[in-house]
């Protein structure tokens, strides 16, 4: 195979199947990435997204780099070769940074972002467009290797097309990656612990305070990856609801379902388990192969809902509130779309209304009023406020 002298037909077969792997299960990228980087012979590589309206880069799936690096260059990437080459590349179109026509070595770029963190040279591509934001493929050698030459720059160009197709296939990085990461850190800063299991009862997945509820141990525990509740009935009631939540035939408007989870102390937590695989929740939270949720919440210790106190002082909707309360996280009108799966037009919407029961004039003026009106909630972060949209 001309330009790929080393590389077998087995690694780049290999490589190329679990790239479309990962256009049913995004969260395969973090493996293939490093397929990739290994037969470019590279020492770090990921999916970088690039957000141009908000002038702000994600690095999902990395590896091989040092975070003070990873913070530099989102700061620096709108000023580097690869945000220019990027705004005129087409999909796919490979680059490095030692090919002569981006004038990388003597550039401020190279001195005060690669050099002091010992990078060499990066080859990458842009790999999908989608609205506002730009996502590419990357990989880089450290200064203890030679730039990249044609064998690497080649198997890029074969590999690029297909990676690019598979992030259109499925959306990875809109729909399935990013709303994860956002899930996460909402998930996060919850006062109540949060488990999510599959459908055999596994858990897939626990927030902060669920964590520090198992590292508690007076009322559940974690064995064989199951939720284990100290109280034997217990145990049983809850190995029963989740498999009754988890079923196909159950009624799709099924609410919530609650029950005790008596502690060996004579304390202990009220369970919320609720259905999640099913209809817009399942698109929520499919990045983490979810079946149930369940709230795990102290009665004693819990304070009010963030926002309760003042939802009922302004008089806000259901619906409205659960907009607030995205946004104060953080997240765009998009996101927070996304998250609560509902159109963007609704989410202004609901904003528009919110302006009006406050009397804030705009989104920054609101989001204050929230946080100074708002205990703080405790985890781990605490709401921030988010610049203006306009």
């Amino acid at each position: 195979m001309i330009g790929l002298d080393g590389v077998s037909a087995n690694a780049l077969s290999d490589t190329i199947g679990a790239i479309y792997d990962c256009a049913l299960d995004p969260h395969q990228w973090s493996d293939t990435c490093r397929k990739i980087a290994v037969l470019c012979e590279s020492t770090g590589g990921g999916i970088c997204v690039h957000d141009m309206r908000h002038v702000q880069n994600d690095q999902l799936f990395v590896f091989g780099y040092q975070p003070e690096f990873l913070d530099k260059l989102g700061s620096h990437y709108a000023e580097s070769p690869m945000a220019a080459a990027d705004i005129v590349a087409k999909i796919g179109h490979v680059s490095a940074l030692s090919m002569e026509e981006l004038e990388l070595a003597e550039s401020r770029f190279h001195k005060e972002v690669l050099k002091p963190f010992g990078l060499l040279d990066i080859v990458w591509f842009p790999a999908l467009r989608t609205g506002g934001r730009m996502a590419s493929m990357h990989a880089s050698r450290s200064d203890e290797a030679p730039h990249y030459q044609h064998r690497e720059i080649s198997l890029f160009k074969l590999l690029s097309p297909h990676v690019c197709r598979a992030l259109t296939i499925s959306d990875a990085l809109d729909i399935r990656a990013l709303r994860s990461e956002i899930l996460e850190k909402t998930l996060d800063v919850l006062v109540a612990g949060v488990f999510l299991t599959a459908r055999d009862g596994r858990v897939v997945y626990m927030n902060a305070a669920a964590e520090r509820q198992v590292r508690t141990g007076n009322s559940i525990r974690i064995v064989n990856n199951r939720i284990f509740p100290a109280d034997p009935a217990a145990r049983a009631a809850l190995s029963k609801s989740i498999d009754e939540a988890s079923r196909d035939d159950i009624d799709k408007d099924m609410s919530e379902h609650s029950m005790a989870i008596p502690g060996v102390d004579g304390a202990g937590y009220v369970a919320t388990l609720l259905p999640i695989d099913r209809g817009e929740r399942r698109g929520i939270v499919a990045p983490l192969a979810a079946s149930v949720a369940l709230f795990m919440q102290d009665p004693v210790q819990s304070p009010l809902m963030p926002g309760e106190a003042f939802a009922r002082l302004y008089k806000l909707t259901g619906g409205e509130l659960r907009v607030l309360l995205a946004l104060a996280q953080g997240l765009s009108g998009k996101e927070a779309a996304d998250m609560l799966g509902i159109s963007e037009p609704t989410v202004r919407t609901h904003l528009q209304h919110i302006f009006c029961k406050t009397d804030t004039p705009r989104q920054s003026d609101l989001l204050r009023l929230l946080q100074n009106s708002t205990p703080a909630i405790r985890g781990p972060q605490r709401p921030a406020l988010v610049p203006d949209p306009s």
